[in-house]
């Protein structure tokens, strides 16, 4: 059976992350986070994309993506993903061995307000929370690298927000996350489910025909059913 288009439209902010398959690595050296940066602008070349936030890890990476047009979240992705697996089994003279990625790429709505600060902490506070550096800013191969050091090599990736960036943003992205906060993450990265006010997630769920998210998982309890009474 084929698989249900990916409703996605324009508009809204969006956590994207794709993982090696097997949890293998993606990354072993420098130059490969570095051809992935390549590949990533050349992606915004392809189907422009307001790049918010994003993070490449060993065996995985985040994007927060704010498309401007239906579609464009999933041809974005799709370009930036077959397009590296492409290169990366050229690299590595692995053409023919299959996939480098566990699948399509997992993705979830975000409400703009403090939800999308909250997303963008999460994903550039990856590389400390991991024990990858001692501070996050000192990870060269994500967003907040660039809002220290400048957004130049391979060119600019960064959008300016729909939100304001904090002056001390910094700081805040090492200030630690609570651990209701993590999980309430943690559920939309599992599920796919909306990030944001109660309200806000079952309206958007809604609209992005994903409202199967949001319920608990598991069937549903059958109603008791009451002995009869005696005769």
């Amino acid at each position: 059976m084929a698989r249900a288009a990916r409703q996605a439209p324009g508009g809204f902010a969006y956590h994207v992350l794709n993982r090696a398959v097997a949890r293998l690595p993606l990354f072993e050296k420098p130059a490969d986070y570095d051809a992935f940066l390549r590949v990533l602008h050349e992606a915004l070349a392809q189907v422009p994309m307001r790049v918010l936030a994003f993070v490449l890890m060993p065996n995985h990476w985040h994007c927060v993506l704010w498309p401007h047009g239906d579609g464009n979240l999933s041809a974005f992705c799709r370009w930036l993903a077959h397009t590296h697996s492409m290169r990366w089994h050229a690299h590595y003279h692995t053409s023919g061995t299959g996939h480098i990625y566990q699948g399509r790429f997992k993705a979830f709505a975000v409400e703009g307000d403090d939800h999308l600060y909250a997303v963008c902490r999460y994903v550039e506070r990856n590389p400390l929370r991991a024990n990858l550096v001692a501070r996050a800013e000192h990870w060269r191969w994500g967003s907040l690298w660039r809002r220290v050091h400048g957004d130049a090599h391979p060119g600019p990736l960064l959008s300016p927000w729909p939100v304001p960036l904090p002056a001390t943003w910094v700081e805040h992205v090492h200030a630690p996350q609570t651990e209701a906060e993590l999980e309430a993450l943690r559920r939309s990265v599992r599920r796919g489910c909306p990030f944001g006010t109660a309200s806000w997630q079952e309206r958007t769920a809604a609209q992005l025909r994903s409202a199967h998210t949001l319920r608990p998982l598991g069937r549903p309890k059958k109603p008791a059913v009451k002995p009869p009474l005696p005769q």
